[in-house]
């Protein structure tokens, strides 16, 4: 994703808020790495545009909030296809 930090910014966080998506989605979509999109919505954007900023923030405490819970999903998979071979 080339274009200026600041409008990446700006379109990660939207996204985020749009989609619900983790860091890790939300990097894998735009083709950059997890700390430059955490870089992005937490130290760039905070100083951009401070009511986006809080938007985001609120999708990655809910993302937080509940990755113990896809954690175990992923770990149920895994063993259900292990089994199944």
């Amino acid at each position: 994703m080339k274009g200026l930090p600041e409008e990446r910014a700006v379109q990660l966080a939207q996204y985020m808020i749009e989609t619900g998506a983790t860091v890790r989605q939300t990097a894998a979509r735009f083709g950059i790495s997890k700390s430059t999109v955490h870089k992005d919505i937490t130290t760039r954007l905070r100083q951009l545009n401070r009511p986006l900023y809080d938007r985001v923030q609120d999708v990655l405490r809910k993302n937080k909030s509940e990755r113990h819970i896809r954690g175990g999903m992923a770990t149920r998979e895994k063993y259900r296809a292990a089994k199944a071979e």
